[in-house]
């Protein structure tokens, strides 16, 4: 079983027979070394994502967008921006409690943030799509890549999880 987190962040899930045989100090390592990793990927694209849109507003052609685009813009501007604290968040937690007993309570909490942050990143995501292709083609082309995306992004967040949690079949 890889990634076993409820949605509390501690609770195990899964079939009983493949709890590991851990303490609950181990258990929370190992808890919180499953979320620092998983903030490595995400804040990766994160900082990408968000470097090109500080980038685009210096560009000589920005001057040449629409309300619209422009709108669109700083709403994407300012959902990177959230991102990237909520990123920052788990660490920050972590080094304020760190040393005070409180492993439990930062892992709890830290899944919420990357919770967050993963929402926050599947919008800026979707959102780049549609600026991009309502800039390179038309605002009905931004629509359907904006669509496009969110659509994607249920089948990977809702569709893909369930079928990864079915039964293999017996052959």
């Amino acid at each position: 079983m890889t990634t076993d987190f409820g949605a509390d962040g501690l609770t195990q899930q899964g079939d009983p027979r493949e709890l590991r045989n851990e303490t609950p100090g181990q258990r929370l390592d190992r808890k919180w070394n499953d979320i620092l990793q998983e903030l490595r990927v995400v804040m990766t694209g994160t900082q990408l994502i968000t470097g090109f849109l500080l980038a685009v507003a210096f560009q000589p052609k920005f001057a040449d967008l629409q309300r619209h685009e422009v709108t669109l813009y700083l709403v994407l501007v300012v959902l990177a921006t959230t991102a990237t604290m909520l990123g920052l968040a788990p660490v920050i937690l972590h080094r304020e409690l760190s040393g005070q007993k409180q492993k439990e309570r930062v892992v709890r909490i830290a899944n919420v943030l990357l919770l967050a942050l993963l929402v926050v990143v599947s919008l800026v995501a979707a959102g780049v799509a549609m600026l991009i292709f309502d800039v390179a083609v038309n605002q009905e082309a931004g629509w359907i890549a904006g669509g496009v995306s969110l659509v994607l992004l249920l089948v990977f967040w809702i569709v893909v999880p369930r079928i990864g949690k079915r039964e293999p079949k017996q052959r």
